[in-house]
């Protein structure tokens, strides 16, 4: 299938932004901040839990009237420049600073400039293809991330970090010049999105920026999503579904890190989570018109649960000494391995499906309602694992308590799966 300049361009952003995931949010810069942290006298995993739960909380607040205004005539592309270039600046900012309490800062707000460009990136799905063609350019673009945009530029932290000391670079400096190289790709990989992709549906108006304009737009939106089964049940389960799944991607390796795992033997094995994240993706769009997108969300959800009592078993065995460091690296190399064949298609294919349920020319409230349901989900996650934490002071339970996440979306998929199968109800 070829794509037009369009899709091309639109799923070059993916390639663009998946450098911030991976360096920013997954595995390099987590770690670096974990060790600030304990060097400074703080719990790492904590005050990471709670920046990422600030950031999306904010994204959550934000959301429906970011999209109600991008809906609006020539203001989707002006609002998507904005977050990017919030995201830039502040990603920049954590390179040029020794202290965790202005390397959360420049986190939390880089999160929220990336969160913002993705909100809006996403309901340009809709402007860029049609509902046929949405499984495979969306499965594309997060596999074309996975491969590219996180991988090269992650192997050349990797070389930093792991070989920096021979020529002089000690490990702060190589993570300094990784976050550098994130702003670097992030930023050279946007311009084909910039210069090609155009706003196709839009609402005609003038009072676009008038307060009772953009709330009486959101309302109905909102009561639309209630009253369609369908999308309301989809949402419902994505709400908790992605919440475990952003969880899992925030506090991966600063999980392993509180437990003492070795930081490049956690970096190498998150390698193996993009390379085997590429053709999973791809596959996921293959399959969801055989298998359909329900069957294989559902699927994606149980894996995911999988993994999160194993990652309990693994901070469990450590806590309690029966397993020992090499034991538990083993297993964290296996379940980076396993969270790879998931990871991209769950979003990728939640990202089409949604998109064919709403209208084109709404794309941007109803995808802001996508990152409601999501982001604010997002609160939940890591502000159970920071609860748990700071209650109990284990890791381990902290882990265990993100399986309540999946449990429940699993449930919402199954008693909800009459309204989601059927595809007579439009919005």
């Amino acid at each position: 299938m070829r794509l037009t300049k369009q899709e091309k361009s639109w799923v070059m952003y993916d390639f663009a932004n998946s450098v911030y995931a991976t360096i920013m949010m997954a595995a390099i810069f987590p770690i670096y901040f974990s060790s600030v942290c304990q060097a400074q006298g703080e719990s790492g995993d904590f005050w990471w839990g709670i920046g990422t739960a600030i950031a999306t909380f904010t994204m959550a607040l934000l959301a429906p009237v970011i999209g109600a205004i991008a809906d609006y005539k020539g203001y989707k592309k002006k609002l998507f420049n904005s977050f990017l270039g919030v995201g830039l600046i502040f990603t920049l900012v954590t390179a040029f600073t020794g202290s965790w309490r202005l390397m959360l800062l420049g986190y939390t707000v880089s999160h929220i400039g990336f969160s913002g460009s993705c909100l809006v990136y996403d309901s340009f799905l809709t402007d860029v293809t049609d509902a046929k063609r949405m499984d495979h350019v969306s499965s594309l673009g997060y596999g074309l991330g996975y491969i590219g945009g996180s991988t090269i530029p992650f192997l050349m932290s990797i070389l930093l970090i792991s070989a920096g000391e021979k020529i002089g670079i000690t490990m702060p400096m190589a993570i300094r010049l990784s976050v550098v190289l994130t702003v670097c790709w992030w930023g050279l990989f946007s311009i084909p999105f910039l210069k090609n992709v155009k706003q196709e549906h839009a609402i005609d108006g003038h009072n676009a920026l008038q307060l009772r304009e953009i709330f009486k737009a959101i309302g109905q939106t909102l009561k639309n999503i209630f009253e369609n089964k369908r999308l309301f049940v989809f949402l419902l389960a994505y709400f908790f579904y992605i919440d475990g799944v952003n969880t899992v991607i925030n506090m991966a390796t600063s999980y392993g890190a509180t437990l003492g795992l070795d930081s490049v033997k956690m970096i190498l094995a998150l390698l193996v989570t993009q390379l085997v994240a590429f053709p999973c993706a791809i596959l996921f769009g293959k399959l969801s018109g055989r298998w359909g997108a329900l069957k294989l969300i559902k699927g994606a959800v149980m894996v995911y649960l999988f993994i999160c009592v194993l990652g309990f078993w693994m901070g469990f065995g450590l806590e309690e000494g029966f397993l020992s460091i090499g034991e538990a690296e083993g297993l964290f190399w296996f379940m980076a391995a396993v969270v790879g064949t998931v990871q991209g298609g769950i979003q990728a294919i939640s990202r089409s499906y949604f998109g064919k349920l709403i209208p084109p020319e709404k794309s941007g409230e109803y995808f802001g309602f996508f990152d409601v349901f999501g982001k604010f989900a997002a609160v939940i996650g890591p502000a159970l694992y920071a609860g748990i934490k700071g209650v109990t002071g284990r890791s381990s339970l902290s882990i265990l308590s993100i399986t309540l996440l999946f449990v429940i979306s699993l449930m919402i998929l199954l008693v909800g799966r009459r309204y989601l199968e059927d595809t007579s109800v439009k919005v």
